[in-house]
């Protein structure tokens, strides 16, 4: 047999090989995705997916009225817990949240969470002069993803946290606020929850926990939060993620602009790099607050899109 022919039976035999092989391949790809119907089941609601493979749950505290600065805060501005998974092998989920709280519910949540397997890594305040008074609960989880959802579903019914399944959300609604001008301000696009006009800044560097990546989604960005107040004036509130030699000339850059540092900790207890999370406040211009943020914006290690 020539070496021709020889080479073109070999040509077919490989292309007849990847023809059988591909959709075994595909499906196998396909089956190996996430099935997060356990962990939506455990937790009474849907989640939204996210990038970086992570579904990601709100808990809207709808049931408080609470104000600041006399303003009374939306659950999208500084009121919505949350919490978010992601699979990481094995078997195995990594779960990250944020609990919104009110005093009275502090110690019962955090005794059915450990109970659950469910740890803290921060209690403390994000804004000043709030009434009644909230405290945030960070937690960490690492399992079964279904026992986790459902250690947390368990410790927030020892709190007043709406647990049926969320109604339709509201319209977005972009009327009072100046959400272009915001957006060129910023050099970054947010979104619309309900009247509240959120914005999202990964930092540039990849952070770790335990040496799995933590993506944005998972609490790790910065957050800016509008929420109008009439007249073209919002109230924002949020954090910025920062390293530590960032702190300082943040909290100067918004200082000058005439924001509020409401709170300086930590979320976590074992991410690489340490990071730190910066509370503020302010209720004036939208746009022009837009650009103090901007100014504090350019003092950390942030992408851009």
């Amino acid at each position: 047999m020539n070496t021709t022919i020889t080479r073109a039976m070999m040509a077919r035999a490989a292309a007849m090989l990847c023809v059988a092989v591909t959709p075994s391949f595909a499906q196998q790809s396909a089956s190996a995705a996430p099935n997060w119907a356990s962990v939506e089941a455990a937790l009474g609601r849907k989640g939204a997916m996210q990038p970086g493979g992570v579904i990601k749950f709100a808990f809207p505290r709808s049931d408080l009225t609470v104000t600041a600065a006399g303003v009374t805060l939306k659950p999208a501005l500084a009121l919505g817990s949350w919490t978010a998974f992601k699979e990481i092998g094995n078997g195995q989920t990594m779960v990250m949240g944020d609990l919104v709280l009110t005093e009275d519910e502090v110690s019962p949540v955090m005794r059915a969470l450990q109970a659950g397997g469910v740890e803290q890594t921060a209690l403390h305040n994000h804004v000043l002069a709030e009434a009644p008074h909230v405290m945030y609960m960070h937690i960490s989880a690492h399992g079964d993803a279904a026992k986790i959802a459902t250690a947390i579903h368990d410790a927030l019914a020892k709190s007043r946290t709406p647990l049926s399944a969320p109604g339709a959300a509201a319209a977005p609604s972009a009327a009072d606020l100046d959400t272009a001008g915001i957006a060129k301000a910023l050099g970054i696009a947010g979104k619309l929850n309900g009247v509240v006009y959120q914005v999202s800044v990964a930092r540039s560097e990849t952070i770790t926990e335990m040496g799995h990546e933590v993506p944005p989604s998972m609490g790790v960005a910065t957050a800016i939060n509008f929420q109008p107040t009439g007249g073209g004036k919002a109230a924002i509130t949020g954090d910025f993620v920062m390293r530590g030699s960032e702190v300082n000339p943040v909290i100067r850059a918004l200082r000058d602009h005439g924001i509020e540092v409401t709170a300086l900790h930590s979320h976590m207890l074992d991410e690489e790099p340490r990071l730190f999370f910066m509370h503020f406040w302010a209720n004036d211009d939208a746009v022009t607050l837009a650009k103090g943020l901007r100014a504090a914006l350019d003092q950390t290690k942030s992408k851009r899109d």
